[in-house]
């Protein structure tokens, strides 16, 4: 997901910049505001899953004090690692949203001028 998201972000800059027509910036959002879609979907389930792994890490860190097992140690060292991955990947897609939001807003501006020059036009 990490390089889909960044080889995606890539292109829509790319084609953002070199964007001179409308049509083709219509287009390019459309397509943008269903990635942005996606990729919240994407962020709401990685939260979820984030959020049951801290769950079952702090019900299992209780269970290490109250019952003193290496196996349970070793369950909890597992999740710990786990959930930073967990964590430092959500982090990446709530970064890439936000970024999103800004490529997006940046396509909103280049269409008003569009609109400004189409007026300037007639």
């Amino acid at each position: 997901m990490t390089e889909y998201l960044t080889e995606y972000m890539k292109r829509v800059q790319e084609r953002l910049d070199r964007c001179t027509d409308p049509e083709e910036l219509a287009e390019i959002m459309a397509e943008h505001k269903d990635k942005i879609a996606f990729m919240q979907h994407e962020r709401i389930v990685h939260f979820l899953v984030t959020m049951m792994f801290a769950l079952i890490l702090a019900i299992f860190m209780i269970g290490t004090l109250v019952i003193n097992n290496f196996m349970l140690l070793v369950l909890v060292t597992i999740i710990i690692v786990l959930e930073a991955f967990y964590i430092k990947h959500y982090y990446f897609l709530e970064n890439t949203v936000q970024k999103m939001y800004r490529v997006y807003d940046e396509m909103l501006s280049k269409g008003r001028v569009f609109a400004a020059k189409e007026r300037e036009d007639d």
